[in-house]
């Protein structure tokens, strides 16, 4: 596994390496949940590429970004245990040589303003325009995410498709530990209690998922009711909501494919998780 931080020296080694490249864009702190995304990356391509970026435009707030857990030296031992080819790992200057403030930004209008994105104001501008300028350094066929982030999966589709970029987006289910929790580096923020507390966030998805399939379509009362249960559990939930899950439109009584996303505080950690539904 080859460690870069210079765009140019990183196209002069993709340009020696064979085949289809896939790229798994990350900000670091690795889990088994962003291992899986390399190893479904290494099943459809010749060249890994993994990128480590914690990207400060995403970041609505500088204590987050301040705070957010920089292991680079471990991460890029589990990437080597993997197998990976290419580390591309570039300092700020190199992504942002200039102010970011002026910066060039992509924007994926309404998707980005909902959800996530009405909680975190110029969250996925930051996405978009890091996850743009990743595929113009790397320039993959491929690349790799996980649905644990289903917005975010959906705000980069679009992306692709609009700017007809020539990459497939693949998603990857998500990994959860044994309780259900989804894997995130945000764990990390939870003391004992809060851990283990957390998964009923991801019990409210599935016991509304659970109604859904039973034949209720009372979306507005189901949101309500898996709201309350989070509430009830200790944690101060963000939004709860049923939606389509092509475009995140308001589901009509007819469609079938459906995705409950939410969102909790807890403690210092904020989670997220959702949950498709395929009612058949």
């Amino acid at each position: 596994m080859r460690q870069i931080a210079d765009v140019s020296v990183l196209r002069q080694a993709l340009r020696a390496l064979p085949g289809r490249v896939a790229l798994v864009p990350t900000m670091g702190n690795l889990h088994e949940g962003h291992l899986t995304l390399v190893r479904r990356a290494r099943e459809i391509a010749d060249t890994v590429v993994v990128s480590i970026f914690v990207n400060p435009m995403q970041f609505d707030r500088k204590e987050d970004l301040e705070a957010y857990p920089r292991t680079l030296q471990d991460d890029a031992n589990l990437l080597k245990a993997e197998g990976i080819d290419l580390l591309f790992h570039p300092p700020v200057q190199t992504i942002y040589p200039a102010s970011m403030e002026t910066h060039t930004r992509v924007e994926v209008p309404g998707l980005s303003d909902i959800f996530c994105g009405a909680s975190r104001p110029g969250h996925f501008v930051g996405v978009a325009t890091i996850v743009c300028k990743l595929f113009n350094m790397v320039q993959p066929q491929s690349a790799v995410f996980g649905k644990k982030d289903f917005q975010q999966l959906l705000v980069i589709r679009r992306m692709v498709e609009d700017l007809a970029m020539p990459v497939e987006i693949i998603g990857v289910d998500t990994v959860r530990e044994s309780d259900g929790l989804a894997m995130s580096s945000r764990n990390n923020y939870l003391n004992a209690e809060q851990r283990a507390r957390a998964p009923a966030l991801y019990a409210a998805l599935k016991h509304t998922a659970d109604t859904l399939r039973e034949g209720r379509r009372d979306f507005a009362r189901l949101e309500q009711e898996a709201t309350r249960m989070i509430a009830e559990a200790g944690l101060k939930p963000d939004y709860l909501g049923i939606r389509r899950a092509t475009d995140l439109a308001e589901p009509r009584q007819g469609d079938r494919s459906l995705v409950i996303l939410g969102a909790a505080y807890l403690g210092l950690a904020r989670l997220i998780d959702n949950l498709e539904v395929d009612l058949g």
